[in-house]
C-alpha cells in the first residue's frame, strides 16, 4: 500500500512546491510509481510538471466537491512513473464550500484511499496556510515534509505548524509523523543561515534532512519550462540535491 506524504508550510515563498515537484519526480525516476496531488489553488505543482491549469480535465477541486471520482482526476505526465492530480484557481472556493461539510477533516483521506494500492507514493502539495485543505491533507498523510528557509520568521512559523501537526495527530490522524524538515534556498555564507540552522539542530536534529537545497538559478528556471529539475538540467546543483533528498525520504519512510 502506498504512502501519503504532505508538503506543508504556511509561509509562502520557501520552496514548498518546488520541493514537492522535484522530490516527486526524483522518486518516480528511481522506479517508484508516484502521484503528485496539487491541493494549492495557485496550481504551481500542476504547471511544474507541464500540465496546463486551463485544460478541461477534472481537478482536485472536483474531487473534494464530489464532482469526480479519484481515478477521473489523475493524468499521466511525460515524465517517468509520474502522475499528477491537477488543480486550478477554482480550488480557492473549496475552503468555503467545505466549511459545513460532514467529516470535512477526513474528506481528503477518504477520497484518496482508492488510489493507495495503485501508487508507491502519493505526494500532496498543500496551500501556504493552515486552513481546511492543509488540515485535510495532514489527516490523510502518513508523513509530512516541512520545507523552510533559514530566516527567523520561518522559524517562528515552524512552531505554529508543529502545533497544528500535534493537534491533527491527536484529533484525526494518530499515525501522522514528521518525515523531515528540509532546508531550502540554503546559503552557508550568511551568518543568519547558520544561526537558524544551529537553532534547528538544537531542537529538531533528528528531523532535519541531511541534504540542504542551495540557491540555484537552474532550479528557478525549470518551472517556466514545465519540467522538474532532474529533466531540465540533471547535472545542476538543484538536481543533485533533490535526488539526494528523494533517496533520504525513501529511506526514512
Amino acid at each position: 500500500m502506498g504512502k501519503i506524504i504532505a508538503f506543508s508550510n504556511q509561509k509562502g515563498g520557501i520552496g514548498k512546491t518546488t520541493s514537492a515537484v522535484n522530490i516527486a519526480a526524483a522518486v518516480a525516476k528511481s522506479g517508484k510509481k508516484v502521484l503528485l496531488c496539487d491541493f494549492d489553488p495557485q496550481g504551481n505543482a500542476t504547471s511544474g510538471v507541464g500540465v496546463t491549469k486551463k485544460g478541461d480535465h477534472k481537478t482536485s477541486y472536483d474531487l473534494l466537491t464530489g464532482k469526480a471520482e479519484a481515478h477521473e482526476t489523475i493524468l499521466q505526465t511525460k515524465f517517468d512513473n509520474l502522475w499528477v492530480m491537477p488543480t486550478n484557481i477554482g480550488l480557492a472556493g473549496a475552503e468555503y464550500e467545505l466549511v459545513s461539510a460532514e467529516r470535512r477533516e477526513y474528506l481528503m483521506r477518504d477520497q484518496l484511499a482508492p488510489l493507495k494500492d495503485e501508487f508507491d507514493y502519493i505526494m500532496i502539495d498543500c496551500p501556504p496556510s493552515l486552513g481546511i485543505l492543509t488540515v485535510g491533507a495532514l489527516s490523510a498523510a502518513d508523513g509530512v515534509v516541512i520545507p523552510m528557509v533559514c530566516e527567523y520568521y520561518a522559524l517562528e512559523g515552524l512552531s505554529q505548524l508543529m502545533l497544528t501537526i500535534r493537534q491533527v495527530k491527536k484529533r484525526y490522524n494518530p499515525g501522522l509523523e514528521i518525515t523531515g524538515i528540509l532546508l531550502t534556498m540554503f546559503d552557508k555564507r550568511l551568518n543568519l543561515t547558520m544561526q537558524v540552522k544551529a537553532e534547528l539542530e538544537r531542537y529538531y536534529k533528528d528531523k532535519l534532512f541531511e541534504t540542504t537545497v542551495v540557491r540555484n538559478v537552474r532550479l528557478s528556471e525549470a518551472p517556466s519550462y514545465g519540467m522538474p529539475i532532474i529533466y531540465y538540467d540533471k547535472s545542476s546543483k538543484g538536481a543533485v540535491a533533490y535526488t539526494a533528498v528523494a533517496k533520504e525520504l525513501m529511506e526514512r519512510i
